[in-house]
């Protein structure tokens, strides 16, 4: 008898486990899916921008590149990171390898910021005048659409994922979306209006996001988790 009492809500527990598991799993694989748009956007955007950058003598183009360059590294770990757990690898392996990343999208951080400053000051110190690049706006510019729509459905994956890396990379590509913005104002300004001091506004508010983004990869790679709750 007490085998049969239990066993209706024996038998709910485990199709809400099986339920959930099966979530994951599809959530795992809409993540890949996304990382592998994440990656292909970055690439192409990262190039683009850096070209664009040093065509036009532009540090706000550049410094956007890298700073691609640096979610494209989130990306393919991230990438790495979930296809491994869809192929059943284990959640160890996963882990070392948030870890590494962490460290390497810190140090990149640091880097940028200290290129941006140092850049930035002798720019405007030697008055070094950007020319307008209609490609760079183009290129912040479809940034600013596409990267809040990817973190979205980020957002939406990791609700069942609840990965700490993939959190990370949510922040990041909400801070490329401010980045792409402050670049396509400083690069329509210098365009349409040609202040070309416009540029270096944009870069120093630039900095203010890439600071920001720095901290919080220092933080990570130190064992403290700054972002909450996939936000």
């Amino acid at each position: 008898m007490g085998t049969s009492t239990h066993s209706v809500p024996d038998r709910i527990v485990s199709l809400e486990v099986v339920k959930l598991l099966s979530q994951r799993r599809e959530a795992v694989r809409f993540g890949v899916r996304l990382e592998v748009v994440t990656v292909v956007w970055m690439l192409a955007e990262a190039g683009l921008a850096i070209g664009a950058g040093l065509v036009a003598r532009s540090l706000l183009l550049t410094a956007f590149g890298f700073d691609s360059v640096i979610e494209l590294v989130s990306g393919v770990t991230l990438l790495w990171r979930l296809s491994s757990e869809a192929r059943g690898s284990s959640v160890e392996r996963a882990e070392g390898v948030e870890r590494r990343a962490t460290w390497i999208s810190a140090v990149l951080l640091v880097l940028l910021c200290l290129y941006v400053v140092f850049v930035g000051l002798a720019g405007l110190a030697t008055r070094l005048r950007p020319e307008g690049s209609l490609l760079g706006a183009a290129v912040a510019g479809a940034a600013v659409l596409v990267m809040p729509i990817l973190a979205w459905q980020k957002r939406r994956a990791n609700m069942a994922i609840g990965s700490p890396a993939l959190r990370a990379d949510i922040a990041e590509t909400i801070t490329c979306a401010y980045m792409a913005a402050a670049t396509l104002a400083g690069v329509a300004l210098n365009l349409l209006a040609g202040w070309w001091w416009a540029e270096y506004v944009a870069v120093f508010v630039l900095l203010v996001f890439l600071a920001r983004e720095t901290i919080e990869a220092v933080g990570a790679a130190l064992g403290h988790d700054s972002h909450d709750g996939g936000h």
